[in-house]
């Protein structure tokens, strides 16, 4: 039988962080799983981290690939995967051990096509919560572009880790990352699916640990200049979306704050906390252990 969930992560130079994320993964109390690895031609030890935990795990698929970009990665796990729901991760970030069971019971028992949850923002030893939809939702189409139209630039709406998608969906629509943009490809793939969807769902609960470090992606490509041109490139992509829902002429105003909108992670919840050994998953604090193969 097909799993429930395929999880996507790519990897590329990540050995420092890897193991974290791969053991958050393996603390899940949720089970019926697959998870699918991209080595994206990493030059230290991320493919050897790969190919250790699928050897003790078989949910574990390690895919091997000459470096070509995450959208890339992300697109040949997608030609892999099996289950029901897609959820993707990066690399160096991490789950909350109810992550999976939390999104897959929200589908399940709602009928959602996507389900959308708040997460953490950690920067050292510090993390905050994050997201926009304070409250748990259940929201049609239109109503999700309505709530997305406020904040069109924040992380919560553009990323992809903190989403459950249907995989039916993506593939009879043959969605893919594109391949031609270095930053915001998470943002057309949601502008893209959200056009086939009937509902969403809002957990008001942070599921994933968002790593903000230096030398990230975003912090080494984007500047003023990249973002400019980047939104002046997916802006299409973005009004299409409201054209299709029969939102553009009402809302066109709003619809054009997207090009005066600055990315962000967003801002919910109390300040920020330490990130310390008490408020640590308790498999940030042991070693990688076998677990039981799925189901």
């Amino acid at each position: 039988m097909s799993p429930t969930i395929s999880l996507i992560l790519p990897v590329y130079n990540a050995e420092a962080y890897l193991p974290t994320a791969l053991d958050s993964i393996l603390a899940q109390t949720f089970r019926d799983f697959e998870v699918i690895l991209v080595n994206d031609g990493s030059a230290d030890g991320s493919l050897d981290i790969c190919r250790r935990y699928a050897r003790q795990e078989s949910r574990f698929l390690v895919i091997d690939t000459p470096n070509g970009g995450v959208s890339k990665s992300r697109n040949l796990a997608l030609d892999r995967a099996q289950g029901t729901y897609l959820q993707f991760m990066d690399a160096d970030d991490w789950l909350s051990p109810d992550a999976m069971e939390v999104l897959a019971h929200t589908a399940a028992s709602t009928g959602a096509d996507l389900v959308i949850s708040h997460f953490y923002r950690v920067a050292g030893d510090r993390m905050a919560p994050r997201g926009h939809i304070k409250e748990k939702r259940f929201l049609t189409r239109r109503e999700f572009a309505e709530e997305m139209m406020k904040a069109p630039a924040n992380f919560y709406y553009g990323v992809l880790w903190n989403k459950l998608y249907r995989r039916s969906i993506v593939e009879s629509h043959r969605l893919r990352c594109p391949e031609n943009v270095d930053w915001c490809e998470d943002f057309l793939f949601n502008c893209n699916y959200i056009q086939y969807i009937r509902l969403v769902a809002a957990v008001p609960q942070p599921l994933y640990y968002y790593r903000k470090r230096p030398g990230s992606l975003v912090d080494t490509h984007v500047n003023l200049r990249t973002v400019a041109e980047t939104k002046r490139s997916t802006f299409a992509y973005y009004k299409d979306l409201y054209r299709k829902l029969d939102l553009y002429e009402d809302q066109k105003a709003g619809i054009y704050r997207y090009l005066l909108s600055a990315a962000t992670d967003g801002a919910v919840g109390p300040l920020a906390q330490r990130l310390d050994g008490g408020m640590k998953p308790h498999f940030l604090r042991r070693p990688f252990q076998k677990t039981n193969s799925r189901r």
